[in-house]
């Protein structure tokens, strides 16, 4: 795999400051039981990295003195492989906590996983659900051959438990990314087709539609690299750059703690090495932070940044402005 680092390091994207953290997102491992194409962690079925319980400890004493955190955010890879998983669901909800799980569909059907989900809906976990199109043939070029049917019998074992239904509290929300080097379609229209797509064909419902920009790191980048069109993907973000998205990226408001424990301003930065600096220079580790010592520190930036301004705007939790352009499909 052809890393990029060297590409996106000399930039010129605005300078960024922190404001009060609100979302500690954490990195369980890369282990996954799938290996997507556009996956800017590079995981899948043969890493063996995960958190230990000893560092989500120390998440959760950080968390409990940071009263100002409001969100859990657990991703990986799978995150629910890492055998802490439950217990940090637990604590976080415990605390009163709006915990959120970046959920895959198809690990629901995963041996030792098959009460999971009556367990995330016992726990009011918020599921952020990966449904890269709405087109069989489009998810499964992306993710692997079996995946879409995996997803729908997934969605509808979800719905069966109050997900996504109206009223239940049970939040289910999707999450839509290109298929190759292109800018997602607007976001609120697309939700629309997405909708009745699936309600027509396949008898499910959802909350909201995340549209994500591809980051050109990791799998994703090398794979722009290998094909030559790198050089182009970042013309296109930075053409389409939007200073306003500037005030709503979510590095400013976020840390990403990786399965070690050490700490960033992103979980883009997280796979490109970029850590938060600690007292020495060195990196930050979450059990030497204080969450009042990020406040107006200045976020490592790079050029692969463009990706979260460009457009309508892309973070973890969809698009940061309005749409922009007529509706496509989810075949772009």
């Amino acid at each position: 795999m052809q890393a990029t680092l060297h590409l996106l390091s000399a930039t010129d994207f605005p300078a960024l400051t922190r404001r009060s953290l609100e979302i500690v997102q954490i990195n369980l491992g890369y282990r996954c039981n799938q290996s997507c194409q556009h996956c800017h962690v590079n995981a899948g079925p043969q890493r063996q990295e995960q958190m230990s319980a000893e560092t989500i400890a120390a998440v959760l004493a950080f968390v409990a003195a940071s009263p100002q955190v409001q969100v859990l955010d657990l991703t990986g890879g799978a995150p629910e492989l890492n055998p802490g998983f439950r217990d940090l669901v637990e604590a976080g909800c415990e605390r009163g906590l709006r915990v959120i799980d970046r959920c895959n569909l198809t690990i629901l059907e995963e041996d030792g996983q098959e009460d999971l989900a009556e367990f995330l809906a016992a726990q009011h976990v918020e599921i952020v659900a990966s449904l890269p199109c709405y087109l069989e043939e489009n998810v499964d070029r992306q993710r692997g051959k079996g995946v879409f049917a995996a997803s729908m019998r997934a969605l509808r074992r979800l719905n069966a438990l109050g997900y996504g239904v109206a009223g239940s509290g049970l939040v289910l929300n999707l999450v839509f990314n290109p298929q190759g080097p292109t800018l997602p379609p607007p976001q609120a229209a697309l939700a629309e087709s997405y909708k009745a797509r699936l309600a027509e064909e396949h008898g499910i419902v959802f909350n909201q539609l995340f549209t994500l920009a591809n980051m050109p790191i990791q799998r994703f980048g090398s794979l722009l690299v290998s094909r030559g069109q790198f050089n182009a993907y970042m013309q296109l973000l930075r053409r389409a750059h939007r200073a306003e998205n500037l005030e709503h990226v979510m590095c400013r408001r976020l840390i990403s703690v990786d399965w070690q424990g050490y700490v960033y301003d992103c979980d883009f930065n997280q796979q490109l090495g970029l850590p938060i600096p600690g007292r020495r220079g060195n990196r930050q580790h979450i059990r030497e932070l204080a969450a009042r010592q990020l406040d107006g520190r200045p976020i490592h930036i790079a050029d692969h940044c463009y990706g979260c301004t460009a457009g309508q705007g892309s973070s973890c939790g969809g698009a940061l402005g309005d749409d922009v352009a007529p509706a496509p499909t989810c075949r772009s």
